[in-house]
C-alpha cells in the first residue's frame, strides 16, 4: 500500500503549520472544502503530502451530507479522544480488500459522479479515518513546491501509535504486509513520519500536532 497523504486535525485553526514552516518546510497550496466545512494548509514532498486541517464552518461539517463521515467527531479529538489523523491511500488492487465494506462519500467540492471510499473507524475511533483516492493508478502530477530548505525529500515510513485494544486487530491486519505503514500499540495517539530513511540522522517533535518527524 502506498500513502498519498495524511491529514492532521488542528487544535488552533491551522496555526500549527507555522511550526512546520519554521522547521524548514516550504508550504504549498491551501484550499477550502465547500460543503464539508474545512480548510487546510499543505506541505508536499516527492511522493506524499502532509495536510493540516481544521473546521471553518461547523454547519457544513455537521450537515446531512457530511455528518455520516464522522469528520466532525474527528475534529473534536481533544474532547472525545478520537484520532485526529486521516490516512489517504493510493487506489490500487492492494487496497481493494481493505475497502470492501467501506462507505461512499461524494463531497460537494468533487465533480459530479466522483466519490471516495472511506473507513470512518467509528467503532474504534483511536484508529485513523482512512480513505483512498477516487481514481485508480498513479498519482496525478502537481506543480507544488517539493524542495525544502531542510533537505527532506520523500516519505519512507508512517508509524501510527494508538492505545492497545485487542478488538481492533482486523483493521490493522490489512497493513501487515505494508513496508511503509506500521501500527504501534502504546498509551497515546501519536504519529511518527520517517523521511529519506533518516539519512540526516535528525528528529523534530511537534507537540501541538502529536507528531515527530525523523529525517
Amino acid at each position: 500500500m502506498e500513502v498519498d497523504h495524511i491529514f492532521i486535525f488542528s487544535r488552533n485553526n491551522g496555526e500549527e503549520a507555522d511550526d512546520l514552516v519554521d522547521f524548514g518546510l516550504m508550504e504549498g497550496s491551501s484550499r477550502v472544502h465547500p460543503g464539508q466545512g474545512t480548510r487546510n494548509r499543505k506541505f508536499y514532498f516527492g511522493n506524499f503530502f502532509l495536510e493540516v486541517l481544521w473546521v471553518e464552518k461547523e454547519s457544513e461539517i455537521r450537515s446531512d451530507l457530511t455528518a455520516p463521515t464522522k469528520l466532525w467527531e474527528r475534529s473534536q479529538f481533544e474532547k472525545n479522544g478520537c484520532s485526529p489523523y486521516g490516512l489517504c491511500l493510493v487506489n490500487s488492487t492492494s487496497t481493494d480488500r481493505l475497502f470492501k465494506r467501506s462507505k461512499i462519500y461524494q463531497p460537494d467540492y468533487f465533480p459530479e459522479g466522483m466519490s471516495i471510499d472511506i473507513i470512518t473507524n467509528e467503532q474504534h475511533p483511536n484508529l485513523p479515518w482512512t480513505f483512498r483516492l477516487p481514481y485508480r493508478g498513479e498519482k496525478k502530477a502537481s506543480n507544488e513546491p517539493i524542495e525544502h530548505p531542510n533537505g527532506m525529500k520523500k516519505l519512507t515510513l508512517v508509524e501510527l501509535e494508538a492505545p492497545v485494544n485487542n478488538e481492533e486487530k482486523e483493521f490493522k491486519n490489512y497493513f501487515h504486509s505494508s513496508k511503509t505503514i506500521e501500527f504501534k500499540d502504546g498509551n497515546r495517539t501519536y504519529l511518527t513520519l520517517e523521511f529519506d530513511k533518516e539519512s540526516q540522522g535528525k528528529s523534530k517533535e511537534f507537540p501541538e500536532l502529536n507528531l515527530t518527524i525523523n529525517y
